[in-house]
């Protein structure tokens, strides 16, 4: 049977903290995932609209095998920079790819466009990412935030607040699959004009909600709502993400892996994997566990990835908090109306 890990984040997968740096002013942040050691890594983008960085790198067929960190940012292609910060950072540790006697930290990229979202984008000569990136290494914990929080900060999707979502599981055989994602779609996470996620057959413990989906199904529930396709705002969005675990990977195991969960996009997100969405997900194998997997491991570790990215993303719409300037509201404020509860 499988069951969400100790924490249900993605720190769940031995060898891999994250941390969170945010400027609430600016409505951004940077998230960052670090591997000690170095993990095996792979890519696999399917958006039309995809910021990225050292991502060729991790195609199989090239030099370098493991990575010592993943960013996840906002800010378009200025949160490019965030990279810089976390190499600065792990630079001063010691950490980095070994050519002769000097260190280079290899940290692939990926950012989400949350330029236009209320936030004030007046920072002067130089954008703030470089700075966010090393504050996020500096935080970097098995415990963080999520919602509105790193890279989730300024998150937007067509009908609420996006956010920073992370979930676990443990399979059967003790291996352990971890995701964090940035969810800033196009698209909804919701079914039509409800409240009820996409992702609902794939939840634990309530950890979104625990509203199940709707009765009856709402006959608008294939209508596509887009992010602010009334205000002929023409933005670009993306939903950027981390599958990893604790499984022995070959480089071309890792990018199979990242395949496979996307299909928790296209679970959690209607629509997803559009021309401006620059939907992205790294894979990480950190092999703590020592286990190699069979064929038929690997469906179910894939499978598992699939669920448990489309459980983050919807924990990382659901766990965000209204702010000062949002567009959208935050899914939480409407907490009230299923229980009457007070949900601060």
């Amino acid at each position: 049977m499988m069951r969400p890990g100790p924490r249900n984040l993605i720190t769940d997968v031995a060898g891999l903290t994250v941390g969170n740096a945010a400027d609430d002013v600016l409505k951004s942040g940077v998230s960052v995932v670090l591997c000690d050691p170095p993990a095996v890594a792979a890519v696999q983008v399917l958006g039309g609209a995809p910021g990225t960085r050292e991502t060729d790198l991790l195609a199989p067929h090239n030099t370098v095998q493991t990575v010592d960190a993943i960013v996840l940012s906002g800010g378009s292609a200025f949160g490019l920079d965030a990279a810089s910060g976390v190499q600065a950072a792990l630079r001063a540790m010691g950490r980095g790819f070994a050519v002769g006697s000097l260190r280079v930290p290899i940290v692939p990229a990926a950012i989400l466009f949350d330029l236009i979202n209320g936030g004030d984008k007046d920072w002067g000569r130089y954008p703030p990412y470089r700075d966010l990136g090393f504050a996020a290494v500096e935080s970097a914990s098995r415990h963080f935030a999520t919602g509105t929080a790193g890279a989730g900060t300024g998150a937007l999707t067509a009908t609420y607040k996006g956010g920073l979502g992370s979930a676990s599981t443990v399979l059967p055989n003790g291996v352990t699959v971890g995701a964090l994602v940035a969810v800033n779609a196009l698209g909804s996470a919701t079914i039509g004009d409800t409240r009820h996620f996409w992702a609902a057959p794939f939840e634990e413990g309530g950890e979104f909600g625990d509203l199940g989906m709707p009765q009856p199904f709402p006959r608008n529930a294939r209508d596509l709502r887009i992010k602010f396709r009334d205000r002929s705002i023409d933005v670009q969005n993306t939903t950027i993400a981390v599958i990893a675990t604790d499984a022995v990977l070959s480089k071309a195991e890792a990018k199979r892996l990242a395949i496979a969960a996307h299909d928790g996009f296209s679970r959690a997100l209607w629509p997803s994997h559009t021309p401006l969405d620059g939907d992205l997900v790294f894979a990480l194998a950190t092999g703590a566990s020592g286990k190699s997997l069979s064929v038929s491991d690997f469906i179910d570790l894939g499978a598992a990835a699939a669920a448990t990215m489309a459980r983050a993303i919807a924990r990382g719409v659901h766990d965000a908090i209204p702010a000062a300037g949002d567009l959208l509201p935050a899914w939480r404020s409407g907490e009230q109306w299923r229980s009457g509860e007070d949900m601060q």
